[in-house]
């Protein structure tokens, strides 16, 4: 069995990383390149960055924080917020980033994700996905979870792999932020539709839920973010509970 990763999201916005619920209610939580690389002492197996702000502010405000934040790290780290262009991409994987998320630029010009791919490697493209609970399923949204798209999330995983996504970055709207858990079903529906790694996000309020995901889904990564942030739980905590419920992991010294 693969060994399941941790990642911590750092939201950023104005060059703090904040928390929100449902992508609202927005607080500070403190500096992203110092947090990055507690985490990363910590045991966190990869640091997703993301500019919340993408949607009104210039991509290129988010430069120097990649900078900064790359500086501090050995483990992976994933840029995305507002990515729109090859260009834009490369300036990113300039900086320091390891891979890039892309979101609402994919579901405008899927063929983004295919001459990304086929330049930088698809080990370098994550597909970011925001999906919430509609009548007739899980729909797609973008521009922060504020547009709804008539896309479905699993028909949407499964073209952005065939296009080259490495990875698929899904995140439950309704759960975002509530610590009710991930959302299991759908997890699980998109992890089975593709073939590529799906990184489960939204909802996590504790080790159990971790576990969970884990236990219920094909999802290979995690994604937290405010239980850290907060401490109500630590990476090393999570790592040793999925030891000890012999979930392969990469444990630390």
């Amino acid at each position: 069995m693969l060994t399941r990763r941790i990642i911590v999201c750092l939201d950023v916005l104005g060059g703090e990383v904040v928390k929100g619920i449902r992508f609202e209610s927005i607080v500070s939580m403190g500096d992203p390149a110092t947090l990055a690389s507690r985490y990363e002492a910590d045991g966190a197996d990869e640091i997703v960055l993301l500019n919340i702000a993408a949607a009104r502010d210039d991509v290129r405000v988010l430069l120097s924080t990649v900078r900064r934040t790359a500086d501090r790290l050995t483990i992976p780290l994933t840029i995305g917020g507002g990515i729109g262009s090859i260009e834009q991409i490369e300036a990113m994987l300039v900086a320091g980033a390891d891979k890039v998320s892309i979101n609402s630029a994919a579901v405008s010009n899927p063929s983004l994700l295919t001459d990304a791919a086929s330049r930088f490697g698809s080990q370098c493209v994550v597909a970011s996905i925001d999906a919430r609970k509609e009548k007739f399923g899980w729909r797609v949204y973008t521009h922060g979870g504020r547009m709804l798209t008539t896309l479905e999330a699993g028909g949407w995983a499964e073209e952005c792999a065939a296009r080259g996504a490495g990875e698929i970055l899904l995140t439950s709207i309704d759960r975002d932020g509530t610590r009710e858990g991930y959302d299991v079903d759908l997890t699980a529906s998109v992890a089975d539709a593709v073939d590529v790694p799906v990184i489960a996000s939204g909802g996590a309020g504790g080790t159990s839920h971790i576990i969970e995901i884990f236990e219920s889904s094909a999802a290979q990564a995690a994604l937290v973010a405010g239980i850290v942030h907060d401490g109500s739980c630590s990476v090393r905590e999570i790592k040793e509970v999925m030891r000890r419920q012999s979930i392969p992991v990469r444990m630390i010294a």
